[in-house]
């Protein structure tokens, strides 16, 4: 069967004719191990640097907020690209445009391993963040097509299992590559796994039947885009360094990022061949289960940071012991997906979703009960309840969301829903961190309330811990400033775990605060792929 693209008289590109029914579902399985495995790689350089900053730091002399923007800087150009997706794909075809993202992924990977200085760098990690913003929602895309459409939801299952895991197994094995090698590894890695990627793609992978390929380029529209996400990404990474709206910089972020998204959103409408087609969003189960998807990106990447720091910060955990932990809510969470995706004609996302997200809840009371004596058997089942859970959001919610959409629209409609889940994601990740650091201080001035001089039970905790220290051979003139210092300390910890048990309880109520959006579904099955051309 031949994959080459004809050219017609004007020299446009059309996709090749439709490949016979006999055939056309041949390799779906092929097609979903390549296009998830591009995604997976895309979602783990998204956290696997985060372990490897200490070493880039010493290696290329570089401050820690320099540094940080090697990881800012790639989710910055991945946003971008992702809603353009759809446009891009059917300009260049999605063959051809798939499997040059994944080169492109491929060489800055390369490139950013072999970088001797900072800038050269955070240069090649924009790039890869460019060919990474289309593993995601082309990949997803392409999916929808790949399978029969009674075998969607499996494609979607198979999918599914690297966005959820991908995140999740990026730090641990960062921290495993560190520990081992050197950090040019945690990007040496994309190489040989991008390249058999690409090979699958290029080989398997057709274009869309029903793609369209725009006359012109929206530049305007492509400028207002990126000034719009760029910012409102950028606010978001540094907004609690700045301490937010204090900061003039930040501000001016926020009030840039308004006001293109405002002139973006106007001019996509206007135009005839927009770069992102928002007329979609007319579906009403498209812009619910969008919406649902934010939420669900704050709750799973707000989770997704937290516990790590948790792990690390209070029971000093390396990164390989936080993974250990981790995985097993990961496996449940594949499983889960695999169980649904077979059987997603006899479900109803409105109910998996309902019932997945009260046991996210659930899972995150449980994990707000943890102490600094808890071990790593009483977090076993909350993340297993919490990977349960998202298995059985996260396919239900895609196939309902583009159940209204023609086959043409599912490339704009899955670019739509991964920036959404991205933009979420992000959303949660700033808006834990700076509750972590307010509920920890606001914590520790309440308990200090409590641990003054003279108070019977401070005295005695003092009296405990400066024995205890005399006993190990301590300095008798400064064992008193020791024992104060190991007392602040505990009443920091036990701040920071009451900080902690409101992030988790919040993370929890966050999801399931947005299920009455359920409400605007006309149905809660899957898409049924209406075969629409231009």
């Amino acid at each position: 069967m031949s994959t080459s693209l004809r050219v017609t008289d004007v020299g446009r590109y059309e996709p090749p004719p439709p490949a016979p029914a006999q055939d056309k579902y041949r390799y779906k399985y092929l097609i979903a191990i390549a296009v998830t495995l591009a995604a997976v790689l895309e979602l783990i350089d998204t956290s696997i640097v985060n372990v490897a900053i200490p070493h880039m730091m010493g290696n290329l002399g570089a401050t820690l907020d320099e540094i940080s923007w090697v990881s800012t800087g790639y989710i910055i150009a991945n946003v971008i690209v992702i809603p353009m997706s759809g446009w891009l794909s059917g300009y260049f075809g999605r063959k051809r445009y798939l499997t040059g993202s994944i080169a492109l992924f491929v060489v800055a990977s390369f490139a950013c391993g072999s970088a001797h200085t900072l800038i050269g760098l955070v240069i090649w990690r924009v790039i890869q963040g460019l060919g990474g913003g289309a593993l995601l929602a082309t990949a997803q895309s392409t999916l929808f097509e790949a399978f029969p459409p009674k075998e969607v939801a499996i494609g979607q299952a198979m999918f599914g299992m690297g966005v959820m895991v991908g995140p999740t197994i990026g730090p641990t094995l960062g921290g495993y590559i560190v520990d081992n090698f050197d950090w040019p590894w945690i990007f040496y890695i994309n190489v040989p796994l991008g390249i058999l990627a690409g090979i699958l793609v290029w080989t398997y992978v057709q274009d869309a039947e029903h793609q369209h390929r725009s006359g012109s380029i929206d530049f305007i529209g492509i400028g207002l885009l990126a000034l719009c996400v760029g910012s409102l990404q950028w606010m978001l990474e540094r907004g609690e360094r700045y301490d937010w709206f204090d900061s003039r910089f930040v501000t001016v972020l926020a009030v840039t990022a308004v006001t293109s998204f405002v002139l973006f959103v106007w001019r996509e409408l206007v135009i005839d061949e927009p770069i992102v087609n928002l007329r979609v969003l007319k579906s009403r189960q498209l812009s619910a289960g969008i919406s649902i998807a934010a939420f669900l990106g704050l709750a799973l990447y707000g989770s997704v940071f937290v516990l790590p720091v948790f792990l690390q910060a209070l029971h000093g955990f390396t990164a390989n012991q936080t993974g250990m932990v981790i995985l097993p809510g990961a496996i449940a969470s594949a499983f889960t997906m695999a169980i649904v995706g077979r059987n997603s004609a006899r479900l109803d996302a409105r109910a998996t979703v309902t019932i997945g997200a009260f046991m996210f809840l659930l899972a995150m009371y449980l994990l707000s009960t943890l102490t600094l004596e808890s071990g790593t058997s009483e977090m076993f089942w909350p993340l297993v309840i919490r990977g349960v859970g998202l298995g059985l959001i996260f396919v239900p919610l895609t196939g309902a969301a583009m159940a209204e959409l023609s086959m043409s629209e599912l490339a704009q409609g899955t670019g739509l829903f991964n920036l959404t889940r991205q933009l979420g994601g992000s959303l949660g990740i700033a808006i834990m961190a700076t509750m972590l650091s307010r509920f920890t201080a606001q914590n520790k001035a309440l308990i200090t309330e409590h641990v003054v001089n003279g108070d019977p039970a401070t005295m005695a905790r003092l009296d405990l811990i400066t024995r205890g220290l005399l006993s190990k051979g301590a300095n008798i003139v400064s064992v008193k400033q020791q024992a104060l210092m190991i007392l602040d300390h505990q009443v920091q910890a036990q701040a920071s775990v009451l900080a902690f048990s409101r992030i988790y309880l919040l993370s929890g109520l966050a999801l399931v605060l947005s299920l009455p959006l359920l409400l605007l579904f006309r149905t809660g099955k899957g898409p049924a792929i209406r075969m629409d051309a231009h």
